[in-house]
């Protein structure tokens, strides 16, 4: 673990290969599990905002299952995150004539129709972020449903940080990244 700004990181995301790889999981990250997409309290007005634009790329389960839970709810934990569908799938989830799930949210985004990506915690993903009162700890977060992504990572040579780069920078900013990838070549140069 190393400090960046208000950041505790943990050195696993920098130790770490990722690269998604829908071909082989089918999105599974957006259909297992037991709890939705965590959603950051100042997403919550987004979320409200971007739903009637972000309907018509939803699956009819998915629209009612928002319209019976709402845009978002709180989860067991206390947490804000999306609804699910039947417990399972997020809300938000649509599925490609292969299969794979695909968010609706994003969909909308890359046909114009919103300018927001998608919630920041699908953004990060395989990072975790969880705030403290005066820090956020930064974490990777493994998964079984994504060996095939820590295998197509290794291959391609990609760490985490790198994965998720324009998401990092998101929540922290240009400089906070910069960072990051400074403190990346002390730690390779130091091996």
């Amino acid at each position: 673990m190393f400090q960046l700004g208000k950041s505790i990181v943990s050195e696993e995301i920098l130790e770490n290969d990722f690269v998604c790889n829908l071909n082989a999981c089918k999105g599974g990250c957006c259909v297992e599990g037991e709890a939705g997409a965590p959603l950051e309290e100042d997403e919550l007005s987004i979320m409200q905002e971007i739903y009637p634009k972000v309907k018509p790329y939803l699956r009819e389960q998915g629209v009612q299952a928002v319209e019976e839970q709402g845009v978002y709810i709180k989860g067991k934990d206390g947490e804000w995150e999306t609804p699910l569908v039947n417990g399972s799938e997020c809300a938000y989830v649509t599925f490609d004539d292969k299969g794979t799930a695909l968010c609706g949210i994003e969909q909308a985004y890359m046909q114009g129709a919103i300018d927001w990506k998608k919630p920041l915690s699908c953004h990060l993903y395989p990072v975790r972020i969880k705030q403290y009162a005066e820090f956020s700890a930064v974490n990777y977060h493994k998964w079984y449903i994504c060996d095939d992504a820590c295998s197509l990572g290794k291959e391609l040579g990609v760490p985490v940080y790198k994965f998720v780069k324009d998401a990092l920078i998101r929540k922290f900013g240009e400089a906070w990244y910069e960072e990051l990838e400074s403190v990346a070549r002390e730690l390779k140069e130091s091996r």
